[in-house]
């Protein structure tokens, strides 16, 4: 698999005139290698010329980590007295164009143009982003385990099961994580729990509010599964019965995330989904409260290529995976949002996500 992987990473750099890749922290690196590199001070890179040996660069203390992909790239293991960006240097040559990772520790480009006085310097996200955004069956077999994991906890947030009425936001936000965790995945990414006004705010930090019956519940989530992929949900649920109002809002978002949904088919330009999602809720009355695009793609990374969203030309190709999640938010008064992950597929868009998307009413 890497070695396919990159065999296609060096056909984009040769379209692209690319003489040397240099891809440090981030899922990149994973991606191409297998090895995900911590974010230490210490410089991880892989070095990818165009022609020739790949290398990974790694601190000696990290070696361990790494597992060896013969054929795809040999180790170097730096000592502390060595100095590394002097080695990923003299491995990088003469380069014409270096493209270096979209993640790299500002430091080490800096330093690596001083040794690398390249006429041209352009961001790895130009390689790596359009080969990740397609995903292959592995990846997507990923993703659905992982949206599957993230149903189950949304299931048991519908069903009433945590509870709600009473508790801090935090409280009911480390809850989430614990629940995602037990559903088998190895980290928590984030756990939003916005209630009230606070669900007006589509990235709240869960705080210490306490949640009042009679209001609007928030709750988007996700994590990071044991092989690297990533899930990503948001569900409301209102405690106690909703007003007219907030039942016709909520309507409308559930119908905009529906047709956007049923949009996104391959050969449809991103910024087309995101105008169904806008136009429903614009005629609606609610366009100045839909505040951010409608989707972006996951992966190895919680947001990552495509981004569906005014201006995207790009379209859609069977692989690509990618929330829908358009949301209302009324500043001072309450929010609503519903949020899928979908993959394009030559038979049509593939929503990963089964739990309902109405508005749940829990006495809890």
């Amino acid at each position: 698999m890497y070695a396919e992987r990159l065999a296609r990473t060096r056909d984009r750099m040769g379209e692209l005139d690319i003489d040397v890749l240099l891809l440090s922290v981030g899922a990149d690196l994973p991606w191409l290698t297998g090895y995900r590199a911590m974010p230490l001070e210490r410089l991880t890179m892989l070095v990818v010329p165009a022609e020739g040996d790949v290398t990974l660069v790694v601190p000696r203390l990290e070696a361990a980590r790494v597992v060896d992909q013969p054929g795809v790239f040999t180790v170097s293991a730096w000592e502390e007295t060595h100095d590394p960006v002097a080695l990923v240097a003299g491995l990088a040559g003469s380069p014409g164009t270096v493209a270096v990772g979209d993640r790299t520790w500002a430091r080490f480009v800096v330093e690596l143009q001083a040794l690398l006085p390249s006429p041209r310097w352009l961001p790895a996200g130009l390689v790596m982003g359009p080969l990740r955004a397609v995903k292959d069956p592995f990846e997507v077999a990923s993703l659905r385990r992982a949206s599957a994991a993230a149903d189950r906890v949304a299931a048991q947030l519908q069903g009433g099961e945590i509870s709600l009425v009473g508790r801090t936001e935090a409280e009911v936000s480390a809850e989430l994580g614990r629940r995602l965790l037990a559903e088998g995945h190895a980290r928590v990414n984030f756990a939003i729990v916005a209630a009230g006004p606070h669900a007006a705010s589509p990235h709240h930090d869960a705080g210490p509010r306490v949640i009042q019956a009679g209001e609007m519940v928030l709750c988007d989530f996700g994590g990071t599964m044991p092989d690297g992929y990533c899930s990503d949900i948001t569900r409301c649920v209102h405690t106690g019965r909703p007003s007219p109002e907030l039942r016709h809002l909520y309507e409308v978002l559930e119908g905009a995330q529906a047709a956007a949904v049923d949009a996104a088919v391959v050969g449809t330009p991103c910024q087309d989904v995101d105008a169904v999602a806008r136009r429903l809720i614009t005629e609606a009355g609610y366009g100045e409260a839909f505040v951010h695009r409608t989707g972006h793609g996951i992966g190895l990374d919680e947001h990552e290529d495509p981004y569906l969203v005014g201006g995207n030309g790009e379209a859609l190709v069977a692989g690509h995976a990618f929330s829908i999640e358009p949301g209302i938010y009324l500043e001072g008064r309450f929010g609503a949002r519903i949020e899928d992950i979908v993959v394009a597929t030559e038979a049509g868009p593939e929503p990963l996500n089964q739990v309902p998307h109405g508005l749940a009413v829990v006495e809890a």
